[in-house]
């Protein structure tokens, strides 16, 4: 009998490999066997679509069947496989023509009845498809928007096997195609009217929105800077296609997407317990890695409450993260790559007892010192703007003191992100915080009056080399929001004001 070939995708992070499957039937006692590394849930896929192809009407071959699973030297695993390796076996036993497999990935889980379930990380495997230069998929009709999104694919979905078996055969309208799926609205989100008070601490969550700064706020409990926090996805910009996708792709792989509107479109705001581990924040698991919160946070918000709670070794896996914007994770199948450039908040109270006022505590100075200590100084060292949260002293406000809507503060922000839109185009970059400190030193170079206080803040150690380049970075956001071509004296001194200033 000739073989048949059809094709899957691997997964590896947010990179896919298209997956050839051969099936030869023959040459020894009847039994299924899968070579080419598969891992527990790819062998057990002998048994799922044994019973799926038989309670579909179909006979499985009672002889030997051998599907090598190439390229072979790559780790493959999980139920996607399924669909392909039932087309395969029955191509190859020929119980159905081979023509229509050619050019064909199949993604897709098969229950015992034939039933095609939906498998994580669509989106991701269709475009390492069209990448090898697949020209038609066929997944889970349940997964038909989120496939609808990868252009220049012919997408047909299925509702259970003996659809696709007839699709093969050439019967028309088997499959189902997706409907266009209108882009989502910008769903709701706390408007900053809410917030009492805090006037330099809206001031630095509107600097960070429009540059893309990282941001610590620290005070007692109760002055708001959760509320702060959370407004902050509110001010941002919605996601371009190209980031939307990104995005998606990660949430695909999580298994986050929304059925009926999986475009991902507006910032995503992550905010992990303090007790998550390493691996749920940064990604992990056995065989090959997951994504973490700060890849289910890229091109969005992760918010770190209390962050004086997490554990020393959490909040320094985050460092190559923030400077790199993207995590690498080794495990026993390989090395994953996934985006993670986000904005960080950090929120904290000053001491463990956090009482209203600072003058009521009763923490000895050595447990306040450790508290604040979980903050290490190369992690501070990246984030850009540091605010002191003012206790509440009244729940009334004045009339003349109303503060500022969502609306009014974000149509600030994206003015200011189109003047570093306009600025960096040539390089690629978004937002302020992406650009270089080479680039920002050298062909955006300041005069040395403008940089002067930067520069004895340097001498006498109050900041470092990198937090130098933050502060420009700083400075050249608070040029854009104040609608000027480069930053003054003014500008840098109050980004160095930021920065130099204490937590505890």
């Amino acid at each position: 009998m000739p073989l048949a070939r059809a094709w899957s995708v691997a997964l590896f992070g947010v990179d896919g490999i298209a997956v050839e499957i051969e099936a030869d039937i023959g040459g020894g006692k009847p039994r299924t066997q899968i070579v080419g590394l598969p891992d527990a849930s790819l062998n057990e896929a002998k048994e799922r679509v044994r019973a799926a192809v038989r309670n579909s009407g179909r006979k499985w071959p009672d002889e030997l069947v051998t599907l090598a699973l190439s390229p072979a030297a790559l780790p493959k695993g999980g139920s996607g496989y399924d669909v392909a390796l039932a087309c395969a076996v029955l191509v190859a036993a020929g119980l159905e023509p081979a023509e229509r497999l050619a050019g064909t990935v199949l993604l897709g889980e098969l229950a015992l009845d034939g039933r095609v379930r939906p498998v994580r990380g669509v989106l991701p495997g269709l475009m390492a498809a069209r990448r090898a230069g697949l020209k038609r998929a066929i997944v889970p009709a349940a997964a038909l928007p989120e496939a609808a999104l990868v252009t220049e694919l012919e997408v047909q979905g299925a509702e259970h096997l003996t659809e696709i078996l007839d699709w093969l055969r050439g019967e028309p309208d088997t499959l189902r195609r997706p409907t266009p799926q209108p882009r989502a609205v910008q769903r709701d989100t706390p408007d900053l009217v809410d917030v009492l008070g805090q006037p330099e601490a809206r001031w630095a969550l509107e600097v960070a929105a429009a540059g893309g700064h990282h941001l610590l706020l620290t005070g007692p409990p109760g002055t708001g800077k959760t509320m702060l926090a959370r407004r902050l996805p509110g001010l941002l910009p919605e996601l371009v296609d190209e980031q939307a996708l990104e995005v998606t792709a990660i949430h695909s792989i999580g298994g986050l997407l929304s059925p009926e509107s999986p475009l991902v479109t507006t910032p995503p705001f992550i905010a992990p317990h303090h007790s998550s581990s390493v691996p749920a924040l940064v990604g992990g698991g056995v065989g090959l890695a997951r994504p973490g919160a700060i890849s289910t946070a890229h091109n969005g918000v992760l918010l770190l409450d209390e962050a004086c709670e997490f554990a020393s070794d959490r909040l320094e896996a985050l460092r190559t993260a923030l400077e790199e914007g993207e995590i690498r994770i080794a495990r026993r199948d390989g090395v994953v790559r996934y985006p993670a450039r986000f904005q960080l908040v950090l929120a904290t109270n000053p001491c463990p007892c956090a009482p209203p006022r600072e003058f009521d505590c009763s923490c000895a100075p050595n447990a306040k010192r450790r508290y604040m200590a979980r903050l290490s100084g190369p992690l501070l060292d990246r984030v850009d703007l540091r605010v002191r949260m003012r206790p509440i002293t009244a729940m009334s406000r004045s009339d003349r003191d109303e503060p500022e809507s969502t609306a009014t503060v974000r149509a600030r922000v994206r003015k200011a992100r189109e003047r570093a839109v306009d600025r960096w185009k040539k390089y690629g970059w978004l937002t302020n915080a992406e650009a270089p400190g080479p680039i920002l030193r050298r062909e955006f170079r300041l005069p040395r009056q403008v940089t002067a206080v930067l520069d004895r803040g340097l001498d006498t150690g109050a900041v470092t080399a990198r937090g130098a380049d933050r502060c420009l970075r700083v400075a050249w956001t608070l040029a854009d929001l104040a609608d000027t071509d480069r930053p003054t004296t003014d500008h840098v001194a109050a980004a160095l004001g930021f920065r130099d200033r204490k937590v505890a």
